[in-house]
């Protein structure tokens, strides 16, 4: 989807909650990678690889001038013997840590061994943000949830463009700011459950 079609279909949601929605979502997603330099793991369900929206972050972070925007695609069935790009396997998932963003997009039901790697990687301190359309538990393990409906008014592939689109958008305002006192005792919780970090 070029940046016209994009334009028309915000002019169209003009006026509902999905626009400023979808551009929240995309703040917290740059802010999140952006200040820690990078570090975007990008994953679906082992039905769907969000392959459209890793193409579409990475032309984000060319034109936006955003390197730390393009993702790196976690695939369920990656092969070690593939193209660099495309073997990358949820093993990757395991080995986030604290500085890095796990985006899990997810069409419908998560299943268990997933759910297990996230709550894994949000307890070893990575941030986690979900674009879900029906997961009831992926939603407590993520920082940030963008919940998309099941009508035929808007689908999860358009929420996807909207939240890429948004994400390269050089004047997004910083998502900074006072947190809520549940995200931050959230993040206390996530800390002290942690397991220490090595020391060399």
């Amino acid at each position: 989807m070029d940046a016209v079609r994009v334009a028309l279909l915000r002019e169209v949601l003009a006026g509902t909650e999905w626009l400023g929605a979808t551009r929240r979502f995309a703040g917290v997603l740059r802010g999140s990678v952006v200040s820690y330099g990078g570090g975007l793991l990008l994953v679906g369900t082992e039905e769907y690889e969000p392959w459209h929206l890793a193409a579409h972050l990475v032309d984000e972070a060319a034109w936006s001038g955003t390197p730390e925007l393009s993702p790196t695609l976690v695939r369920h069935a990656a092969r070690a013997a593939g193209p660099a790009h495309l073997a990358v396997g949820l093993g990757r998932i395991e080995a986030a840590r604290r500085g890095e963003t796990l985006l899990v997009v997810s069409p419908g039901a998560v299943g268990a061994p997933l759910l297990e790697r996230v709550h894994d990687a949000r307890r070893a301190g990575a941030t986690v943000l979900a674009l879900s359309a029906g997961d009831a538990e992926l939603p407590a393990l993520a920082h940030e949830v963008l919940a998309v409906p099941g009508g035929p008014e808007l689908d999860l592939d358009t929420v996807q463009h909207l939240v890429s689109a948004g994400a390269g958008e050089n004047a997004l305002p910083s998502p900074r700011g006072r947190r809520r006192f549940r995200d931050r005792l959230s993040r206390l919780a996530d800390q002290l459950t942690a397991p220490p970090s090595a020391r060399w």
